[in-house]
């Protein structure tokens, strides 16, 4: 009786003493494939992060009359009035999509999800893009304001007028895209000396319309620029007109602060706009050129075009600064918004040439 109960004692010693080897064994195995899972996952973080430095770059600019020939085929006589303007367009808005990392504001996985300057940037050009569009299809393209507005122009602003945070069904790159080949179905139309129902119109005051619009966006990026700093504005919402009136009531005096986690977006998005617009006004230089060689205003539009260069000077610094106006350290906001205020300046100058007889 003894021997059976030892033997079933050794048995069970045995069959625990596997139990547990198997356990152990189990226990190495699930260790091992977290230790895998947890080196891929720092591995892709590494290289997320590498990738991410790579991405967060900002495009040069091109040459727009260069480009413009692209388009048309390397064909002179094609670039006949509005081209190089259409063309520019078209520049911009490829040069967004297919700059390094592509199209990075509808990104929902890393790096992508983590940046914020190059997406900002990328508002601050599409801005410009959907402005100088609907400018096109509202001015530019109709001599009168009871003529039918360009079929492509209108899709193309639709387009262009899309949500450029939407990842999937559709997609914001596939809305742009069409856009782009609705901009360059006109511009086949116009250059074609056989075709005429594309015209481009280069008066006076479709180039005043289309800067009024350049105007208020400038003075609202100089405002959200200035406000870097924080300050305390007088209400100046009426002045001007006693019978003025309002919807609500407003204090006299406003704190007017940027938050702090955006100020870098106000500042990249201004050098959005700004980049888009150099290659615009350039092109306007050149379409535009009898227009502003009677007004005798090439030189004003040329300087508006050196004070939007100098906001694409390197940023040498890892961060955007924000200094106070006088103090030790920079603050790169207000010295963007004085570049972007003196070509402002010399935008209304502007307009106000082109209304003189």
């Amino acid at each position: 009786m003894l021997k059976k109960v030892s033997g079933s004692v050794d048995g069970i010693k045995k069959f625990a003493e596997t139990r547990w080897l198997d356990f152990r064994g189990d226990i190495n195995e699930s260790n091992r494939w977290v230790k895998i899972g947890l080196t891929a996952l720092v591995v892709y973080f590494v290289i997320a992060v590498a990738v991410g430095f790579y991405w967060n770059f900002e495009p040069d600019q091109f040459a727009v009359r260069e480009y413009a020939l692209t388009q048309v085929s390397q064909d002179e006589t094609q670039l006949v009035t509005g081209v190089i303007t259409t063309s520019s367009l078209v520049g911009v808005v490829d040069t967004m999509l297919h700059k390094r990392g592509g199209y990075l504001s509808n990104d929902i996985a890393p790096p992508g999800v983590w940046m914020d300057n190059v997406p900002n940037w990328e508002y601050g050009v599409l801005i410009q893009v959907r402005d100088l569009t609907k400018a096109m299809r509202e001015a530019f393209s109709r001599s009168q304001s009871q003529s039918t507005e360009d079929k492509d122009l209108a899709l193309a602003e639709s387009r262009f007028n899309f949500d450029n945070k939407s990842w999937l069904l559709p997609q914001t790159e596939g809305e742009y895209r069409e856009g782009m080949v609705f901009i360059q179905k006109y511009i086949q139309r116009l250059a074609d000396k056989e075709e005429h129902n594309a015209q481009f119109y280069a008066r006076a005051d479709n180039l005043n319309y289309w800067l009024r619009t350049v105007e208020t966006r400038l003075g609202s990026l100089s405002q959200r620029l200035s406000a870097s700093v924080g300050q305390r504005r007088l209400n100046t919402d009426l002045a001007g007109d006693t019978a003025a009136q309002q919807a609500t009531r407003a204090p006299k005096e406003m704190d007017i602060k940027t938050p702090w986690s955006k100020i870098d977006d106000v500042f990249y998005e201004a050098r959005g706009s700004a980049w888009a617009l150099i290659h615009f006004l350039k092109a306007i230089e050149k379409d535009f050129a009898d227009v502003l060689e009677k007004k005798n205003a090439r030189v004003s539009l040329q300087q508006i075009i050196r004070e939007l260069e100098a906001t694409q000077q390197p940023v040498y610094s890892p961060m955007i600064l924000n200094g106070s106006g006088f103090g030790m350290l920079a603050n790169h906001s207000l010295v963007m918004a004085s570049y972007i205020s003196r070509a402002n300046a010399a935008i209304i100058d502007l307009r106000e040439l082109l209304q003189q007889g």
